[in-house]
């Protein structure tokens, strides 16, 4: 490389670096540095987690979710308690919310499932955590898909809230 190269070089690096400290002072000046900046610059998988636990059915052989609320903030991470205390298999469909979530992780047992999940099956005992983060507001649907579940009353409402 030639000597006005390697000058041309120097002086775009330098440039940039002063850009870079420019930015960086604005930033400050501006509140880059609050917490919710922080918490955005943290990995999704690293963020603080939130728990909530819902029930499917109870002991009572009941065709309930209890909690049959739940509302989330998008963009917080989320872990959900999901357990079957009844006699009898659930399953949690609530396939439009489960399509505006990022899923970081579902363990159940000894496996850990990543990627896209539209419906859990809780056999009775089972319990299993869902780590997601919602990304989309809105109210969405929750059922149980067993023939007469639902129309007995294993329905529920999952809510996103938009994100502060």
């Amino acid at each position: 490389m030639g000597r006005i190269n390697r000058l041309a070089v120097r002086l775009v690096v330098r440039r940039l670096v002063g850009l870079a400290l420019s930015l960086l002072v604005l930033g400050c000046a501006a509140g880059w540095g609050s917490t919710d900046a922080a918490l955005a610059a943290v990995a999704p998988s690293q963020q603080p987690l939130d728990t909530l636990q819902i029930h499917l059915g109870n002991q009572a052989g009941g065709l309930v979710f209890e909690p049959k609320t739940l509302t989330f903030e998008a963009g917080k991470r989320y872990k959900l308690v999901l357990n079957n205390p009844s006699p009898v298999k659930h399953y949690f469909t609530a396939k439009d919310f489960t399509d505006v979530i990022w899923t970081q992780k579902l363990e159940a047992g000894q496996v850990e499932v990543k990627g896209a999940i539209h419906e859990l099956e809780l056999k009775p005992g089972a319990a299993a955590d869902w780590v997601f983060i919602p990304q989309k507001p809105g109210t969405y649907e929750l059922h149980c898909s067993i023939p007469g579940h639902a129309e007995a009353g294993m329905v529920g409402q999952l809510t996103i809230l938009a994100g502060v």
